[in-house]
């Protein structure tokens, strides 16, 4: 069984249709781009060879030699000229076709922008490792909530304290998307603080809240599990001891506090980034 794209004719009966993908990075972009495409014939069915972090000809020479021996055709995601142009050149002398997958959208936007591109090989690989880095802070952040494991607290890039329904878990989750790692560690009168709080001051802000407001938001959440409103959880009197505790905790440690009363997630964030950025304390 044959099947033509693009003029390129391949045998399919015997091996699969063989794709040689040139990049200057890891060429994820370009196989990408190649399934994608090879999904609308033959199911799918194709073996692309990458060939990365290309930034010489003799790699690409190496890679029309490979392509002729076993019949396959290139595809390339090189973003300075010159290489394009050579792979080019180098697809007419070896008569096999070679698929810019980057130029024609480059000079489009250099066509609509009226600027030239950075031409610079790799920015991929920068933009990845700020997404890899993001991704990793929201495994922290998974991993090291509500004080599952004390080791987080030495590992963190900022350490959150305080009692129940201040808002640790969505202010971690926040941060992390920061790309900031971040534990947070749960305050009650009955369970000695890890002493590990203690060891990182400077990582550490504790979260406070107005009794009035924490009241109201215990209960509600009371309500949504379908429990009594006058639980122990909720009432006013074991809330004081909570903030109470909290608050001598906070002072031994030495970090700043931050009053999490009618605030939203966003605006508690920027208050932490804030001190971070300072390397400062605040109080309130």
């Amino acid at each position: 069984m044959k099947f033509e794209a693009g003029g390129i004719t391949i045998n399919t009966n015997a091996t699969l249709p063989v794709v040689y993908v040139i990049s200057d990075s890891v060429g994820e972009t370009g196989e990408f781009v190649v399934r994608a495409v090879a999904s609308q014939f033959n199911g799918g069915r194709v073996e692309i060879r990458r060939i990365p972090y290309v930034d010489d000809k003799a790699s690409i020479v190496e890679a029309f030699d490979l392509a002729k021996d076993s019949g396959a055709f290139i595809a390339y995601t090189l973003v300075v000229p010159e290489m394009r142009a050579y792979v080019k050149e180098m697809g007419l002398k070896y008569d096999i076709p070679a698929v810019d997958l980057l130029g024609g959208l480059m000079d489009t936007f250099a066509d609509f922008y009226k600027k030239q591109p950075h031409y610079a090989p790799g920015s991929m690989r920068q933009l990845d490792a700020e997404y890899f880095k993001k991704v990793e802070a929201i495994e922290f952040a998974v991993k090291y909530d509500d004080g599952k494991d004390p080791r987080g607290i030495l590992r963190a890039d900022v350490v959150l304290v305080g009692i129940s329904r201040t808002s640790k878990t969505p202010l971690s989750m926040y941060l992390a998307h920061k790309r900031l790692k971040v534990a947070n560690v749960p305050l009650a009168p009955e369970v000695t603080p890890p002493e590990e709080l203690f060891m990182v001051p400077k990582k550490c802000i504790g979260l406070i809240i107005n009794p009035e407001q924490l009241n109201e938001i215990r209960q509600e959440r009371l309500k949504t599990l379908g429990l009594k409103r006058n639980a122990n959880y909720a009432k006013y009197e074991r809330i004081l001891e909570e903030l109470e505790f909290s608050e001598k905790v906070m002072k031994k440690i030495g970090c700043p506090i931050i009053n999490v009363s009618n605030k939203a997630v966003e605006e508690t964030a920027g208050t932490i980034l804030d001190i971070l950025n300072k390397g400062g304390n605040i109080s309130g």
